[in-house]
């Protein structure tokens, strides 16, 4: 079926590019979490690959399955749906909890000043912060460690609604090799818009003026990333 195919294939980067694009969820989170951990553009790409690979591959792992066992369109797209709703819940969690963990952090960061008077009759003053004086740092490489996978995993959650279709009419004509280039084609698709809109947006943010409210990012980011998973559940993002 080769016309069919390369219709198919048209209609599968446009999906991917339409769905990533007009769904902030896919890229939004990395943009603020990058922005407030400081990741290097490598880490950046590399998490945001990762996560889209994620992403589509649980797509493509359960349509493979529903077509294995004949289960019906709607079905799968039933799977799909609460797979989503589990997916921005997840969302909205963990915003909720990396901006309150944020919020902490900024206020044991506010900086403050001490003053003693030595025996000689001299004054010292020296300002400092607790964040910087008294936090051990293994636990702050600790979330900057554990925080990546938890966005990997969140995003294996996440459905890709449109690939499921896509995937059904290559396999009512037994085209193995069909469902395995629309797979690809929307996943290259979905990851390639989703990079492009991350380093867009870092790029776009570095122009402006934050450093005033650089103790605030963790805090900010975690706001950001609840509000995806509230506006896929609200507001049909």
């Amino acid at each position: 079926m080769p016309h069919e195919l390369y219709a198919l294939l048209g209609t599968a980067a446009s999906l991917g590019f339409l769905h990533t694009l007009v769904g902030p969820d896919h890229y939004i989170p990395f943009i603020a979490m990058a922005r407030a951990g400081k990741w290097s553009r490598t880490k950046t790409v590399l998490i945001t690959i990762m996560s889209g690979l994620g992403h589509v591959g649980s797509s493509v792992l359960i349509g493979a399955i529903g077509i294995a066992f004949g289960s019906a369109l709607a079905h799968l797209e039933w799977v799909e749906s609460v797979r989503g709703d589990v997916a921005a819940w997840l969302l909205v969690a963990f915003g909720l909890t990396y901006m309150v963990w944020g919020i902490r952090r900024a206020l044991r960061s506010t900086p403050h000043t001490h003053s003693h008077t030595h025996a000689d009759g001299e004054v010292h003053v020296h300002t400092h912060t607790h964040d910087t004086a008294h936090a051990h740092p293994h636990v702050h490489d600790s979330s900057a460690r554990i925080t990546p996978w938890v966005i990997f995993s969140i995003f294996v959650f996440g459905p890709c609604e449109p690939l499921i279709p896509l995937l059904m009419y290559p396999a009512a004509v037994h085209s193995t090799a069909g469902v395995a280039l629309v797979a690809v084609v929307f996943a290259a698709a979905t990851i390639v818009t989703m990079l492009s809109m991350v380093l867009l947006g870092l790029a776009g943010i570095e122009l402006l003026p934050f450093s005033r409210f650089e103790r605030y990012m963790h805090a900010m980011a975690g706001g950001i990333i609840a509000f995806s998973g509230f506006g896929i559940l609200f507001l049909g993002f």
